[in-house]
């Protein structure tokens, strides 16, 4: 049983695999053990068996299941004959984020309509993936195009070429006034934009239409430990206004003053970038993370409303560095550690890569999915490391075993 469980049996992979899962799922002595064996199972080996029709139907519904989704694997399972449309329906109502976006990239589900309004009828789509689906169960575009036309200070988005979202839709006589919505100003205090970075602000605005609509008046709620300064510095910065304007009153013949405090310069200089963030609507905050400086990025990188931190990911500006240092961080969303690995360009830099695996914040999947990629000195580290879950340390220590010795370990 305990080969059994490290997939250590001398049987063809199909079978070791349906093994695996029956203990994970019915065993509780060796379950655990199974489970650790199958998340870091032999990535091409698993693609040929979730993509064979004739497979187990618990093995497919093994991998089909929210808590064992691998990126790699799940295209392949939705068209697999051998997965029925009724069980992706029931999942796709229930999924987020890039599992949605693979769903409504698979040609199966294009010819579904069952499995399309089950998806309609899940509350965590983004705003374009609702119009991806409207658009795939009434078979008619929602998009507007129109002629592009980008100056010093971009036209509003309806005369920009972007898709607007439903919600956005209006008649021609106030489409002036809708498209308004989503004109970028100049911020006085940053940098003139570019008009590529602008064309970005743009089209995330209108990609996220619906959640900025939603989050439209929230204000700056940072996760983490700057929060306190950021809900008194503007407090402060009143009561320093009012101290410049009072006049100093002189001590008391006799009595000595206390040494004035030194204060640190990029203490201060951060205390005025809360103050012009506090200051900020959900825009205004998008709108600097894409433009802003280092200091604005790793600040608004923490703002507890999602569209904000992630519109920081976006901007042109942003460093391999400043990822690095974001994918260690503990104060930000979980959904902001998704996202980083979803981008191409911060997926090819292996200290990204270490930092989300070793950050016990990152989802577990994503952790999973990442692993393979780590060195044989890192997975050390790794199965110590006591601030990671118990499966990740487990797989890592397994996987350490077989880079060292590829014979051993199953």
């Amino acid at each position: 049983m305990m080969a059994a469980a490290k997939g250590a049996l001398e049987v063809p992979a199909e079978e070791m695999v349906e093994i695996l899962v029956f203990l994970a799922d019915n065993n509780k002595i060796f379950g655990e053990t199974s489970r650790i064996t199958l998340a870091g199972w032999d990535e091409n080996s698993a693609k040929a068996i979730v993509s064979n029709p004739g497979t187990a139907k618990e093995v497919l519904d093994y991998w089909l299941s929210p808590k064992n989704l691998r990126p790699a694997l799940f295209p392949l399972l939705l068209e697999n004959s051998g997965v029925t449309l009724e069980k992706i329906g029931q999942i796709g109502s229930t999924l987020k984020g890039e599992w949605i976006d693979a769903m409504l990239a698979s040609p199966r589900i294009h010819k579904s309509p069952q499995v399309l309004q089950e998806l309609a009828t899940n509350n965590g789509l983004t705003g374009v993936q609702s119009v991806r689906v409207q658009e795939l169960i009434t078979g008619k575009s929602a998009a507007v195009t129109v002629e592009a036309k980008v100056e010093t200070k971009i036209e509003p988005a309806q005369e920009a070429g972007i898709p607007m979202q439903p919600s956005v839709m209006v008649e021609p006589a106030s489409a002036t006034q809708a498209a308004a919505e989503f004109e970028v100003v100049p911020d006085p205090g940053t940098a003139e934009a570019d008009p590529e970075t602008e064309k970005v602000i743009i089209a995330f605005m209108t990609e996220h239409a619906s959640e900025i609509a939603a989050e439209a008046n929230k204000p700056f709620q940072p996760i983490g430990g700057i929060q306190e300064e950021v809900s008194v510095a503007e407090p402060k910065a009143m009561a320093a206004t009012a101290t410049v304007v009072a006049a100093p009153a002189r001590p008391a013949p006799g009595v000595k003053m206390p040494p004035k405090k030194l204060v640190n310069p990029e203490d201060e200089q951060r205390g005025n970038v809360l103050q012009k963030i506090a200051k900020l609507d959900v825009k205004g905050r998008i709108q600097l993370a894409m433009k802003g400086t280092k200091e604005e990025r790793s600040i608004l990188v923490r703002d507890g409303t999602k569209v904000v931190a992630l519109a920081v990911l976006d901007s042109p500006k942003i460093t391999d560095g400043e990822v690095e240092k974001f994918a260690n961080q503990k104060n930000v969303l979980e959904a902001l550690l998704r996202a980083i690995p979803m981008k191409r360009r911060f997926v090819k830099n292996y200290v990204v890569v270490r930092n989300l695996v070793a950050n016990p914040r990152t989802p577990l999947d994503v952790s999973l999915g990442l692993m393979k990629n780590l060195l044989v000195q890192d997975l050390r580290n790794l199965s110590g490391n006591k601030e990671v879950s118990d499966t990740v340390r487990k797989l890592a220590l397994r996987m350490f075993k077989q880079k060292l010795d590829p014979s051993k370990g199953g």
